[in-house]
């Protein structure tokens, strides 16, 4: 896998993007003294920041040691375009054909499995919605299909009480005949 196909994709996963918002990145909008990728005009033509986890920070300036992209992040094949949503789809594809993964993997589902895997880390749905840039919670709440393993690990409420003094029991009234 070539350097920019590794970038592109791991800036799906790592931030969550939607393809149309990775393709459209410029190397300003990377921040890394604050930590967030900005995402200039995003579905709904809403601007949102969203994590720069330290991992995808060094993929990104390896890339950028490479490429010394200027306009865009991830340049296409015109001078002056961008890569096309088709040409991050054919990556993907090429990738999965590479690894052998039983599964179809798209852009989109590198986004549902940010989403997914910051669920079962805990995260709130409140803060997914943000991250992903949704503006309703029932379109977050369709993308969390949670995992068995969250479900099953989660502790009930009765179990976080403080454990009750045991009840001593009352001697019983004597009985009459």
């Amino acid at each position: 896998m070539i350097a920019k196909d590794r970038a592109i994709l791991t800036v799906c996963y790592a931030a969550g993007l939607r393809i149309s918002e990775a393709v459209c990145l410029k190397p300003t909008d990377i921040d890394s003294k604050r930590m967030v990728i900005r995402v200039d005009q995003g579905k709904g033509q809403k601007d949102r920041y969203v994590m720069l986890s330290p991992k995808l920070l060094i993929h990104l300036r390896e890339w950028w040691r490479m490429a010394r992209p200027t306009d865009w992040l991830f340049p296409g094949d015109i001078q002056g375009r961008h890569i096309s949503k088709d040409a991050v789809e054919q990556i993907c594809r090429k990738t999965h054909r590479l690894c052998h993964i039983p599964k179809p993997i798209t852009p989109h589902c590198l986004r549902h499995a940010f989403a997914v895997h910051l669920l079962e880390q805990g995260v709130d749905v409140r803060t997914i919605q943000l991250l992903l840039g949704h503006r309703s919670l029932a379109t977050t709440a369709r993308y969390l299909r949670v995992a068995t393993s969250k479900v099953c690990s989660a502790t009930s409420p009765l179990d976080l009480l403080p454990h009750p003094v045991p009840v001593k029991p009352q001697p019983a009234p004597p009985q009459v005949f």
